[in-house]
């Protein structure tokens, strides 16, 4: 940049002086034709005085431009000025750069410097580590094997501690044992001489003994014999509980709330029915059939609370075993409760008949019921 713009002051300068030149070459022909004072001609004077105006303009203009040169030439020396100045700053600025390059370069091989013996160190700390960690590992083989022998001879030694103390002890009860021992036999040659009489006497006793137990032994053959008896009896009565049949049953007779009345006999037809245990009660049909000969007991309650008259038929087959009835007075709910126990062979049916101009009063508290079950075979 500083040499670009010296080869345009030094170009601009060049241009300078030839125009100074040229002017005094014009000024000087003018001089010398006025001193020779040469007589021309009226045209040649016309062009003298083109020539002179056109020199004066020239003149003019080449002032200007030595001004605008002048001018110019300033800004440049401003210009030269401030790169000197920048060119100063920059060479400062370098000096300075060169000074912090060569410091750093000097820190540089100082720190390699160091690198290298901190390697070298370091080299020397890794062998030293490594032989330390091998003298460790040996070290620490060498204490597990002296710990193993340590414990063992420890074991050793409390065994033998715990033996010393075993045998001492068992040596201290043996005494003890002895000296007892010793005053037991006393105490049994003193209690055998008490036995022996004893014994006399009990062999006397049990002389009278064996005759008691000879009387205990017949008895006893004798219990035995009716303990046989009475085991095969509860078998058999074992076996006929099971071959005995089981009936039992127990009805309502209906939700629907009265029944009646009518105007014939009309079958009772219990139609809920809680307990039926053999199946001889038939809720269709109203009818309970013995399924085997034996003795039966049946039950009926028989309710209502209308005005009127409330009664219940008992047939067997098609015999009338009861009757039951009562006027009701329509104040409150009354009932009528009976039983019977009939001998009944296999097939025989029992039912309850309703008579005409009665009737009853039922609901879901099941006022009206009819039960029965087997006593026991015949």
């Amino acid at each position: 940049m500083f040499n670009c713009t010296m080869r345009v002051v030094l170009g601009l300068l060049l241009v300078l002086l030839g125009l100074c030149g040229s002017a005094a070459q014009q000024d000087g022909f003018t001089k010398v034709g006025e001193i020779g004072e040469f007589p021309e001609t009226a045209a040649r004077d016309t062009a003298d005085e083109s020539i002179e105006d056109t020199t004066k303009q020239t003149r003019h203009d080449i002032w200007a431009e030595l001004r605008a040169l002048k001018d110019t030439v300033s800004d440049v020396r401003v210009e030269l000025y401030l790169l000197q100045r920048d060119n100063a700053d920059l060479q400062t600025r370098l000096s300075s750069g060169e000074r912090e390059l060569l410091v750093s370069k000097f820190r540089v091989d100082l720190l390699e410097k160091e690198n290298a013996d901190l390697q070298t160190r370091l080299s020397s700390s890794e062998s030293e580590l490594l032989v330390s960690k091998f003298r460790i590992d040996q070290l620490e083989k060498e204490n597990a094997v002296q710990e193993t022998r340590l414990n063992a001879t420890e074991i050793q030694t409390s065994g033998l501690k715990g033996k010393i103390t075993d045998l001492q002890t068992r040596l201290s009860s043996s005494e003890s044992e002895l000296l007892v021992s010793k005053s037991r036999i006393d105490q049994l040659e003193k209690e055998n001489a008490v036995q022996e009489t004893r014994l006399n006497t009990t062999e006397i006793q049990t002389s009278g003994l064996e005759g008691e137990i000879t009387d205990l032994q017949t008895r006893l053959s004798s219990s035995q014999s009716e303990l046989l008896v009475s085991e095969s009896r509860i078998d058999q009565l074992e076996k006929e509980n099971a071959e005995k049949p089981k009936v039992a049953f127990y009805t309502a007779l209906t939700d629907a709330g009265q029944v009646g009345p009518y105007n014939a006999d009309v079958t009772l037809k219990y139609s809920k029915v809680f307990t039926n245990i053999g199946n001889a009660y038939s809720p269709s049909t109203g009818f309970f059939t013995a399924p085997v000969k034996g003795a039966y007991y049946l039950q009926f309650t028989a309710a209502s609370y209308r005005t009127g008259y409330m009664g219940v038929q008992v047939f067997k087959n098609n015999q009338r075993i009861m009757f039951n009835g009562e006027f009701m007075d329509g104040s409150a709910y009354k009932y009528l409760t009976n039983s019977v126990v009939l001998e009944l062979i296999a097939g025989d049916e029992v039912h309850l008949v309703l008579p005409p101009n009665n009737y009853l009063q039922d609901t879901s508290d099941n006022h009206n019921t009819f039960s029965g079950a087997l006593l026991f075979p015949l």
